[in-house]
Parts: structure tokens; C-alpha cells; sequence
């Protein structure tokens, strides 16, 4: 199993597994700066106004005591006909390897990522995914998704990675170790966790 450490809070990264090390961000920059540049433009004036919303007139922090950008509170496995299977990720983290997920082999299923943005614009955020056969230190999935660019908000948004198809047959089918990292172009870490599901014949 891989050796992954579970961070709680934003901090720079640089794992060039999960970040392109010929890729250079483009400069962060405030909500301030972003709507005084190119005010001349007026298309370009209307669709930063759009973009930004409510956060272009005032400061929106929506938990006060937490210093992050962004607050990565919920993963859900999304499958077409079932209610979806969540893991909270506000509370410890260390304990989400306990809590099991079951997926039929072969179904078709989304990972849909709830997250606060607060304070300032964050830029390119990034989901990666990599999984693990367990007791297998050996990657034999992964994946990774821009999320995008995103304003500050009061309310929770989300991004849901398109659809993926579980592995099938009686060698695919047991206990995977997946861990995953929410990041972005400035190479932070918002939140890394590790979760566990198990690849059987149904649902039962």
C-alpha cells in the first residue's frame, strides 16, 4: 500500500506525480485586480462581473475561523438508480479508511467533490486519484481531472468527474486503497485523504 500522509490544511506541494513540472501558473491574482484589469473591455467587464458575483462586492468568508481558500467537505461515489455513497471529509480524516465502500463490478460511477471556496478566486484546481490493489504497492489506476477556476461563494460547489467503469470478473474483484489530492495551479494541497472500497459481484 502506498505511503501517503493525510494533510488537514492548504500547503505547498511538489510531487511531480501530481503536478507537471514544465507547467508555469499563470500569477495569482486578487478579486481587486481582476476587475480593475481591462476595464475598457466591456464584454470582458460583464463576464468577470458574471463570474465573480456576489464576491465582486463584498468579502465572502464562510467559515470565519478557517484561514483556507477552500474547504473540501464531502466525496460521494455517484451511480445512476442508487442514492450516493458519501464520505464526509469536514471531521478525521484518518478514520475514512474504515468506512468501506461496496461497488458492483462493471457499473458505471462519478466521484462528485463538494467544496467551500472563500476569501479570493482560486485558480486551476486539480482532483488526482490514484488506486491501489490491496497489500499491492503497485498504482493500477489513475486519474486526473481540472476541476477549474473558481469565485468565492456562499454556498457549496461541486465538481463531478465524468463517468468511469468499475473493473469486472473474478480478478478485479476485492479490496482497492485509493488516495486522493485536491489541488491546484500553485501547487497547494486543499485536502489529501485515503479511502477504501471493495469491487464485488453485486451490490449485496
Amino acid at each position: 500500500m502506498a505511503d501517503t500522509d493525510t494533510q488537514q490544511h492548504s500547503e505547498p506541494h511538489h510531487d511531480e506525480d501530481v503536478h507537471d513540472a514544465n507547467y508555469q501558473a499563470p500569477p495569482t491574482k486578487t478579486i481587486e485586480e481582476i476587475m480593475a484589469a481591462d476595464q475598457e473591455d466591456e464584454s470582458l467587464r460583464r463576464y468577470k462581473e458574471a463570474l465573480l458575483g456576489a464576491a465582486q462586492a463584498e468579502k465572502i468568508i464562510v467559515e470565519p475561523n478557517d484561514e483556507r481558500k477552500v474547504i473540501v467537505k464531502k466525496l460521494a461515489l455517484v451511480v445512476e438508480g442508487r442514492d450516493d455513497m458519501e464520505l464526509d471529509l469536514s471531521g478525521d480524516i484518518s478514520q475514512l479508511k474504515k468506512q468501506l465502500f461496496v461497488i458492483k463490478e462493471g457499473v458505471q460511477y462519478r466521484v462528485r467533490i463538494d467544496f467551500i471556496v472563500q476569501r479570493e478566486i482560486v485558480h486551476g484546481l486539480k482532483y488526482v486519484q490514484k488506486t491501489y490493489r490491496m497489500g499491492v504497492p503497485v498504482v493500477v489506476d489513475k486519474m486526473t481531472h481540472m476541476v477549474g477556476s473558481y469565485p468565492p461563494k456562499k454556498e457549496i460547489q461541486f465538481y463531478l468527474t465524468p463517468p468511469e467503469e468499475a473493473p469486472s470478473g473474478m480478478v478485479s474483484r476485492g479490496t482497492y486503497s485509493v488516495s486522493s489530492v485536491f489541488t491546484d495551479d500553485d501547487k497547494h494541497i486543499h485536502l489529501k485523504w485515503d479511502w477504501t472500497f471493495e469491487i464485488k459481484k453485486d451490490w449485496a
